[in-house]
């Protein structure tokens, strides 16, 4: 476990409740707390959302390739998505558009400027982007705003950003509403081997969105997930509970299924 200990510990993730919140050190070497992360994970998910399926039921078995790390001034974490991976006809992926990527850099305002920006419990700023691109709903969008780590109790550190949305194609493309974004993990259990319980999950909230005169869009959507998940060194297993709400901001109609919960299972091979 010494290796991944290591890695949580330089991401700022082991933090204990106790620790107070610290300022992101970068005099002389902007290089000293670099870390990189790569797994793959098979999810099988229940009731996901939006669907489109008459029978309001999203089903789907995909591999993901998730990754992030830090590098100097930048700070990265992203996945690729490759739905239906069995090729079932019972997948409700099946025959349709299989690719979704998320891609989110964030640049640390301390590195670039050499400068501590830390105040209270935040303890480093970010130029922070986002990309999501593909996927059943036809995403293609690019989101830029600013970015914190925030010391929260009990949760540690705590990654939490504020976007302006920008829609690249489609009848709505252009500026299109706001998003706030934050994301924790959280290891609360560790047995005698060194592997631990974890809870982890994030919230995506979009708000100020155009509707156009069409009943198809809403003008705000939330994604809440909430997972518990067993880590060791090389693996991870886990359930996680999703809430969506209007979610991509598309309407909760009987053509458009984007409200309800989700469930998530997953395993996991770290490299």
């Amino acid at each position: 476990m010494a290796k991944f200990t290591k890695t949580l510990i330089a991401a700022g993730l082991l933090a204990a409740s106790a620790t107070p919140a610290f300022a992101a050190d970068y005099s002389g070497d902007i290089h000293k707390n670099d870390y990189k992360w790569m797994q793959f994970n098979v999810m099988h998910t229940i009731d996901q959302r939006p669907t489109f399926t008459e029978d309001g039921h999203y089903n789907d078995t995909y591999l993901e390739m998730e990754f992030g790390g830090r590098s100097g001034i930048f700070d990265l974490y992203g996945y690729v998505d490759v739905f239906d991976i069995f090729d079932s006809r019972h997948d409700d992926k099946h025959g349709g558009d299989n690719l979704f990527l998320k891609f989110a850099p964030r640049i640390s305002l301390d590195a670039l400027t050499g400068q501590d920006l830390s105040f209270g419990p935040v303890q480093e700023v970010y130029v922070a982007t986002l990309f999501n691109i593909g996927g059943s709903e036809g995403l293609n969008e690019s989101l830029v705003g600013i970015g914190t780590d925030v010391q929260v109790p009990w949760f540690g550190k705590v990654g939490m950003n504020l976007y302006k949305r920008h829609v690249n194609e489609g009848e709505l493309e252009g500026w299109n509403g706001q998003q706030f974004s934050m994301n924790w993990f959280k290891p609360f259990y560790t047995f005698s081997n060194g592997s631990f319980i974890s809870y982890q999950g994030y919230l995506d909230y979009t708000w100020g969105m155009k509707t156009t005169d069409s009943d198809f869009y809403h003008s705000d959507g939330l994604g809440n997930f909430h997972g518990i998940y067993w880590h060791s060194d090389r693996y991870a297993v886990g359930y996680g509970l999703k809430y969506f709400n209007e979610i991509y901001g598309l309407n909760n109609s009987d053509l458009t299924k984007s409200t309800g919960f989700g469930h998530y299972f997953s395993v996991t091979y770290k490299f």
